[in-house]
């Protein structure tokens, strides 16, 4: 699906979002500050002139069971909802699913990954047990249509299908998030992604990954990340 940029807006998101991520994290820290961007995503979500165009309703799953990926400060925002949030037996279950994913997955190049549905460890009865705190690729993940998702669902190995998506949404959501984790690594914190189910195994089995991550340092060296290009700054310029 071929999409118009609209270059005012993503370069006013854009902008605007470095701005008040960079202030927000010198005075509060990367996670607290993350928690603050959240917000102001799901604002501009929902803001975005195609926002009622959207097809996603509560109940729909299929994009649940598709590869995503998590930046370290998204880690600790999500355990930190879970300890809030979570009852300890729910806690207990969930770390159990986190780990088998993670040893399935742990087997799979990229690719396969991709072409491999896994169950997300957070989704319950269709519903997301963590959604006010979901990541970011979940925020961004939108469709006009629920029946490409399901295609995609059904299809894994069909990596051709394109899902139709509202274009605006989409940008003041990429726009967002390219803003937010540019102020992260320019204050010189870790912005690697990692696949969610290996990198929560990690760090629940890690009392020092946050250390390091609030230090400056990779909090996750013992994983293989992704350095993720920030796909609409060049817009922002």
């Amino acid at each position: 699906m071929e999409i118009i940029i609209d270059f005012v807006a993503v370069r006013r998101i854009a902008s605007q979002e470095y701005r008040q991520a960079g202030a927000e994290i010198a005075a509060l820290g990367p996670v607290a500050a993350y928690r603050n961007s959240q917000r102001r995503h799901d604002q501009r979500l929902a803001a975005a002139p195609d926002a009622t165009s959207l097809a996603c309703q509560p109940g729909c799953a299929w994009c649940c069971y598709f590869s995503v990926d998590l930046r370290p400060a998204e880690v600790f925002h999500i355990l930190d909802f879970i300890e809030s949030h979570w009852a300890p037996q729910a806690r207990e279950r969930l770390r159990a699913e986190i780990e088998t994913n993670s040893a399935v997955l742990a087997t799979l190049d990229e690719v396969e990954r991709m072409r491999r549905n896994v169950k997300c460890p957070f989704l319950s009865e269709g519903r997301c047990g963590i959604y006010a705190a979901r990541p970011q690729t979940c925020r961004n993940y939108h469709a006009t249509d629920a029946a490409g998702c399901r295609k995609s669902f059904e299809e894994p190995d069909n990596l051709d299908i394109d899902p139709e998506f509202a274009p605006l949404v989409y940008q003041a959501g990429g726009a967002h998030v390219d803003a937010f984790s540019k102020a992260l690594h320019d204050a010189g914190y870790d912005i690697m992604a990692f696949e969610l189910n290996t990198v929560l195994a990690a760090a629940m089995g890690d009392a020092e990954a946050r250390r390091r991550f609030e230090a400056r340092q990779p909090a996750f060296p013992q994983l293989s990340g992704t350095e993720v290009p920030f796909e609409f700054l060049d817009e922002a310029d």
